[in-house]
């Protein structure tokens, strides 16, 4: 008894690269040409970086003022309240462990609204223009670029402050918790570098930009609860500083200095119109650093066309 085999039938692929090796040819020059472009950005991203981190190398003094004065408030705010009642700021043991989250977001946000001032020299040296006429796989580049260094540097302020706060008396979060608290620096950093970017390019001169970031850092602190818990704030700066984006950043870390159980069902924050859950305070920055990119994106692409 002898049984007939059949071939498998060719899938529309396979003949396409048999009959026709010229279009194989134009596919396989296309993935080349994607992949080159992938590591040609990558390459662009990071000389861009380094750029940055040269310069901050030649002037160490910025990185040490941006270490220094953040340590000298948590320092001097501590001792100005170490003597409050304890239990009168929540659950913390001491007015520093308070403190602490609010100096960490208000330091990683002061580094992001700053992150524009080097883009707008460049715009006013000239050096920017050559970059943008330059044979670049990505103009992008230089965003991305600003925002990896921006982001570095947040990190390392981050861990001095909470190498200081342990040091002070106010603990350490979990491992998890250390983690996750670069988390929701690295996102709160990425929004407000984004805007400042598109500040950058949207103003006239680093004047105007220095003015904005005047204007906007004090108020944002003081609206936040960086300092003081919402239960002390009146109920309208209650509203305020519950739809500001730092109160969404600060509560998170505040409550994993305070709890190493914690989940994303943990409620962080009882805000005037809802309690805000550890999970929820993520997505509403995730959010909002993703309504920053769009907001900014038409702009950069038109400046940088």
């Amino acid at each position: 008894m002898s049984g007939t085999i059949t071939p498998p039938k060719p899938n529309s692929a396979q003949v396409s690269s048999i009959h026709n090796p010229q279009l194989q040819a134009w596919k396989d020059q296309q993935d080349l040409a994607a992949t080159e472009g992938v590591g040609a950005f990558l390459q662009e991203t990071l000389a861009m970086t380094r750029r940055l981190f040269i310069q901050l190398q030649r002037r160490p003094s910025t990185l040490l003022a941006g270490v220094v004065q953040p340590l000298m408030w948590l320092v001097l705010f501590g001792a100005l309240f170490q003597n409050v009642p304890q239990g009168l700021f929540g659950e913390s043991q001491n007015y520093g462990q308070f403190l602490g989250a609010g100096i960490i977001v208000f330091t990683a946000f002061g580094g992001a609204l700053n992150a524009g001032l080097p883009v707008m020299f460049d715009r006013e040296f000239g050096f920017l223009n050559r970059l943008l006429v330059a044979p670049l796989a990505s103009r992008f580049s230089i965003v991305i670029a600003s925002a990896l260094f921006i982001v570095a540097m947040s990190l390392v302020q981050t861990t001095a402050i909470v190498a200081a706060s342990a040091a002070l008396g106010a603990g350490l979060p979990s491992a998890a918790g250390l983690g996750l608290m670069g988390l929701i620096v690295a996102l709160l950093v990425l929004g407000v570098t984004a805007l400042s970017l598109g500040l950058a390019f949207a103003l006239p001169g680093h004047i105007e930009l220095i003015a904005v970031i005047f204007v906007t850092n004090l108020p944002l602190l003081f609206a936040s609860t960086a300092l003081v818990p919402l239960s002390f704030m009146p109920g309208w700066l209650q509203v305020v500083a519950s739809l500001n984006p730092l109160t969404y950043a600060i509560e998170p870390i505040r409550y994993l200095y305070l709890h190493n159980d914690w989940n994303l069902a943990s409620v962080v924050m009882q805000a005037p119109f809802a309690d805000i859950t550890l999970g929820a305070a993520l997505g509403i920055l995730v959010a909002f650093s993703a309504i920053a990119l769009l907001l900014v994106q038409p702009l950069l692409r038109r400046r940088m066309a």
